[in-house]
This record gives C-alpha cells, structure tokens and sequence, in this order.
C-alpha cells in the first residue's frame, strides 16, 4: 500500500504548548508506517528536539525540510509556500498557516483556542490585525480544522464562521505513567522548604495570575506557613501591574512566593510531585493541560469552573470563580484542610488523567 505523504511545519517544535504538543504526538505518527513523513524547520532544532524526547532515533527516513522563518512573521509568508514541495497533505499544528497557495493535496490545521480573538482588547495593534485575519483564514483555507475541546470547537465556530462540521475535536493527552513512574529521575532541591501551591502557566493576562496572588494572600492570612510557587517566564509576566514586586511586597507575601522562570522537566516533576495542592484559576483555555498533568503526579487541584477545564477535570477538581480571590481561597484552604477531601481528589485524579493518552490522541488524529 502507498504510503501518505505527510508534511508537518516543525518549526516550533522546541517550544512549550506548540512544541510539546507535536513531540508527544510524533512518535505514534512515525510509528503508524502509514505516512512518509518530511518535517518543515530548521534541521538542528528538529534534531535537538527529537534527541531530548521519545523521539530519539526515529528519524530514520524522515526527511528535514530547511526553514528558518519565525512563525508570526511576514519571512514565513513568503518562504514557508515555496518549501513546501508537493505532498499528499500538510499539518499546521498551529493557526500560523501559510496564506498563499502550497503544493498540498489538502491541508489540515490545529487550532488549539482562539484567545487572541476572545481577548483583542489585550494585543497591540499589530496583534489584532494579525489575530483577525490570520485565524479565520486559517479555519477556512483548510479542509479539517483539529481543536482540543468543544469549548474551543464553539468558540472557533462563533469566532470565524466555518461550520462545525468541518472541526474534530481531539482531546491532548497526558504522559500519566512517566507522572507516576517512581524510578524517573526528579530535581527535588527544585522545591521549597514547607507545603506549597503550585502554579504552572505562560504569561498572558487570561491565566489570572494576579487573581492567584490576591487570592493567595488570603490564604495567607490562615496559613502562614504556605508558600506560593509560580512557574513561568517572567518577563511581561503581568500585563496591568507596573512592578510586580511592589505589589506582591504591598500584599506582605513577597518572602512566600517564590518565581521559578523557566525550569526544564525534571525539575518541574520534582515541583508538582510535592506541592500540596496545584491551582490554576484561569479566565480562559482551549484545554489546560497543567491540571491534568498535576492529576497524575497525585496532586489535588483547584480551578476555574470556565471555559474548557470543567470538561478536561470532569468530577476531579474543586471549581472556583477565577474572577473572585476570596472563592479562589476558599477552595485553596478546604483543600488543604481536609484530608479526606484531599484522597478524593487524588484518586479521582490519577483515574482522570489516565483518560487522556497521547496514543489514543494521535490515533485520532
């Protein structure tokens, strides 16, 4: 039987969301034999990637297409249509497609929430413009658009247009048994001294991070003892606050919150294996991959009942109104002292999060 040609734009494939998203599902792609895969991107970034995950060593007959144009600008406009070569379908796993016409016999794209169009009133000008036309045209030039929930799925359906016919919607998965797998290797002097909240994200204004902050400094108040761990690069970490020092000082918590910035993996095991409970009081996600991800490690969490994380935690998370910092600290502190609640959680957790496999998503896919 001939095989598919299947070209995938890997130029992201380093990063976090985007990136993590295509080395899980790579290796069951490969592993399928249905597809003669070509990976679009620059081959040192490919290869390091693929070296520092389950990848290493399945790269034997997969070609690497040398592109070195950032996604969002206006090089890979021009360039990423012209390297393309002619295929029987190309995978954008991210809203950046190219805009002219491409040597595919159909294209597919990913489009994991439609944030920036949800939340305009927070992108520069250039953002907007680029938010407005680029999501809508990226769900209408392509035959299939993939998202990761029917919470994304309804928001791209009333934000472009398209029919929902034409999206699938094809949960994330989570590695549950590297989570759990005792003999993994963990930077353990990562975490603080004492029980803390963990806190894992990016930088954008709908993750609510100053809500968390609020909220933590009236669990603070009871639980003198907590600490706050914040994980996430810091830089524009909090759009609104002009010196986030100042603010957290203000509060009278600034010796008990603790910003990692970036960690790499085993230290950010280390830190969801012991915080005693992970909070994630989001305004907005397509899915929310860190609860689950704090489900498998045997961590009780807390988040927001919007968008799609009821549908992602299901019966395993205590839900509260991220627009609220006293109901975000309520759920932190029953939580934190009830234990038998805490078991619940737990258990219902792990069951949760072994729901959700990357295997069963890339068969899917």
């Amino acid at each position: 039987m001939k095989k598919i040609s299947l070209v995938i734009d890997s130029r992201a494939i380093q990063n976090s969301g985007i990136g993590v998203y295509l080395r899980k599902l790579l290796p069951h792609i490969l592993e399928s034999g249905s597809y003669r895969v070509s990976l679009l991107g620059k081959k040192q970034a490919v290869q390091e990637a693929c070296a520092a995950s389950e990848l290493e060593g399945s790269l034997e007959g997969v070609a690497i297409i040398e592109c070195g144009a950032g996604i969002y600008s206006v090089r890979e406009q021009a360039e990423v249509p012209l390297k393309v070569p002619r295929c029987d379908v190309f995978w954008s796993p991210h809203y950046n497609i190219p805009l002219l016409p491409i040597r595919a016999r159909h294209r597919v794209v990913t489009v994991h929430d439609v944030y920036h169009l949800a939340y305009l009133h927070t992108l520069s000008h250039i953002e907007r413009l680029y938010a407005r036309t680029v999501i809508p045209l990226a769900a209408r030039l392509s035959e299939k658009v993939i998202t990761v929930s029917a919470f994304s799925k309804s928001e791209i359906v009333k934000y472009t247009g398209i029919g929902p016919e034409k999206i699938e919607v094809i949960h994330n998965g989570v590695d549950s048994a590297g989570f759990r797998d005792t003999k993994r290797k963990s930077d353990d002097g990562a975490s603080p001294s004492g029980p803390y909240l963990l806190y894992v994200g990016n930088v954008k204004p709908h993750k609510n991070v100053i809500g968390l902050i609020d909220a933590f400094a009236v669990v603070q108040k009871s639980l003198p003892d907590v600490k706050l761990v914040i994980v996430g690069k810091r830089d524009r970490f909090i759009h609104g606050i002009d010196n986030l020092d100042e603010y957290v000082t203000n509060l009278g918590i600034d010796r008990q919150i603790v910003f990692t910035g970036f960690v790499g993996d085993d230290e950010l095991y280390g830190l969801y294996k012991n915080a005693r409970v992970f909070v994630f009081p989001s305004f907005y996600e397509g899915f929310g991959l860190p609860p689950l991800e704090a489900m498998a490690s045997g961590v009780p969490v807390v988040v927001s009942r919007t968008a799609s994380l009821p549908e992602v935690c299901g019966d395993a998370a205590i839900y509260v109104d991220p627009h609220d910092p006293l109901d975000i600290a309520r759920g932190i502190i029953r939580v934190l002292g009830e234990d038998s609640l805490r078991n619940e959680l737990v258990g219902k957790g792990l069951v949760r999060a072994a729901g959700f496999s990357w295997k069963a998503s890339a068969e899917k896919h």
